[in-house]
């Protein structure tokens, strides 16, 4: 919980990005721990694969087209109580296990699915325009990954196989918001709605099961949710088949083309901090190709990984455009040479491809090609320039927050320093419930980051802005629990001045955030979205109280 220890946990992380997990695991220095057996201090060690995996560097690239996946179409339409007299639009999402290609020279890789594809099929909303989704688990009974029975909710007791699904960024009553301890069994369903009554934006959607989250998605529960509206359809931004979104995760794969979780080398504590593959999947695929043509494209890129940050950039060297971020558009574009993104957050961006004819161009993740955009002209023209004003972004005054809740990101360390849990504001998610901001109040957040590692802080149901980050005197803090900054609040980056729903606590910071508590009141989560992180402990439950 020192800067010698985050500089440790960079180092091990640099030498997973070079070399791979399996070198690492070979050599003795990737330092993952599993939580402690009763009357231990020491954590059990990664455990080195017990497969052979693919290096991704040996196979071919870019020989395979880039998946976009299909926009889900309603299955019928239904009555629903929150709607009295109307019939809504009902979607079927089916979950299944099913194969597919990662790559072309890989065996078929056993998944899960939405709808029987990895991502899921993009579900498009409209705002104001309510829809329903069932959420049906078609899923085998028993789990192909590894469950680590002494996570809290994650017992024995329950079956191994449970989902629930969370629209990510929606403004979605409790009954509907995917409440972790709400999963159901296969041959089991569930009738949520959304009220879409938000802004346009980038949301996605994904399994929130108690204690298996980070499993489940891994398997490949997830999928792109996208909500429109008029102003943004006023825009002229790229549209159609110039609108797609990029869904970002990284796996490791075994020879066999089988998924490889890793895990610790004690067998019943299977559970690592982290979860980092060496190959990044695009739409699904290893190093896809997507033709394009020389005009603008609207990219929504989507963090979807378990752990990785992702730190964007085209071969060119030109700019994206950056327009929107996690809970819709900007109040105008940002260039931006790089786009960094951490664990669940989004960033919509234009890219010119204009007068780049027989070019090839590739989206790199630091300096490795992940994607390659092969540059066709077949005659269409684009005429609309980006506009200079996108959406007023009105910022909340910190004077109207009633409260300022000052709340830890904490971790239990075994005695060499190795994270046991991870802990937000000291308390396990069993404890009550101390968060309970009332509808249509105003709070602000401190998030005083007390860990070496970033924490992508993720509250469910409402919107936020960042305010600043500060650095702060963590000696004061362990010794009276006070705070005592050591430098300059820093404001936000152009592109966090817009609406967001997670945010970056960085180490050794008070990250601060605000945000009105908008929505139908009841029983919601925050927590952070490193998945390994969130399924140990760093998740808590907070109260909407009614106004």
């Amino acid at each position: 919980m020192t800067r010698v220890n985050f500089s440790r946990r960079q180092f091990l992380r640099g030498l997973l990005d070079a070399t791979g997990v399996a070198v690492a695991a070979d050599v003795g220095l990737l330092a993952w721990s599993a939580p402690a057996m009763p009357g231990t201090m020491a954590m059990p060690r990664l455990a080195a694969p017990n497969v052979p995996l693919v290096n991704p560097v040996t196979l071919a690239r870019f020989v395979d087209p880039l998946p976009i996946p299909a926009v889900m179409k309603p299955a019928g339409r239904r009555a629903h109580p929150a709607y009295p007299g109307q019939s809504l639009p009902c979607y079927r999402m089916e979950m299944r296990a099913f194969r597919a290609s990662l790559h072309r020279d890989l065996p078929p890789t056993p998944l899960w699915g939405y709808g029987g594809s990895f991502p899921g099929p993009t579900l498009e909303a409209r705002r104001d325009e309510p829809l329903l989704v069932e959420w049906v688990n078609a899923l085998p009974g028993q789990h192909f990954l590894p469950i680590d029975h002494n996570i809290h909710g994650a017992e024995r007791s329950k079956p191994d196989v449970r989902t629930v699904a969370h629209v990510h960024g929606a403004r979605a009553p409790a009954a509907s918001d995917g409440y972790p301890e709400e999963w159901f069994a296969p041959g089991h369903s569930a009738l949520f709605h959304y009220p879409n009554a938000q802004d346009a934006a980038t949301l996605w959607y994904h399994d929130h099961a108690m204690g298996i989250t980070r499993l489940n998605i891994y398997a490949g529960l997830l999928g792109a949710y996208l909500v429109r509206d008029d102003v943004e359809a006023s825009l002229g931004l790229p549209s159609g088949d110039c609108d797609l979104p990029l869904i970002l995760c990284d796996r490791l794969i075994a020879q066999d083309g089988q998924l490889y979780y890793p895990v610790s080398d004690d067998p019943q504590a299977p559970w690592v901090s982290e979860c980092q593959g060496n190959a990044i999947l695009c739409n699904g695929k290893l190093y896809p190709f997507l033709e394009v043509e020389p005009r603008r494209y609207r990219l929504r890129l989507i963090n979807a990984a378990n752990t990785r940050h992702y730190m964007l950039a085209l071969s060119t060297g030109q700019p994206f455009q950056q327009i929107a971020s996690d809970q819709g558009l900007l109040g105008a574009p940002v260039p931006r040479p790089r786009v960094e993104l951490y664990p669940a957050e989004r960033a919509d961006v234009v890219v010119d491809f204009a007068g780049m004819d027989g070019k090839r161009v590739q989206l790199r993740q630091q300096s490795e090609a992940i994607l390659e955009f092969r540059v066709r002209d077949r005659g269409r023209r684009d005429t609309v320039a980006l506009p200079a004003r996108l959406r007023d972004v009105e910022r909340i005054a910190p004077a109207s927050a009633v409260r300022d809740r000052v709340l830890t990101l904490g971790e239990q360390d075994d005695a060499g320093g190795n994270p046991m849990m991870m802990m937000l504001g000291g308390r396990h998610w069993s404890a009550p419930i101390t968060e309970d901001p009332r509808q249509n109040t105003v709070e602000i957040w401190s998030l005083v980051n007390l860990t070496g590692d970033v924490h992508p802080i993720h509250l469910h149901l409402v919107r936020f802005q960042v305010l600043e980050r500060r650095p702060f005197d963590l000696f004061a803090w362990n010794a009276s629990k006070t705070l005592k900054y050591t430098g300059p609040a820093l404001p936000p980056p152009a592109h966090e001045m817009g609406w967001k729903d997670t945010v970056r606590a960085d180490p050794g910071f008070v990250t601060r955030i605000i945000a009105r508590f908008e929505g139908e009141p009841g029983r919601y989560v925050w927590h952070c979205h490193m998945l390994e992180h969130e399924d140990n402990e760093m998740m808590r439950p907070f109260q909407l109280l009614p106004a």
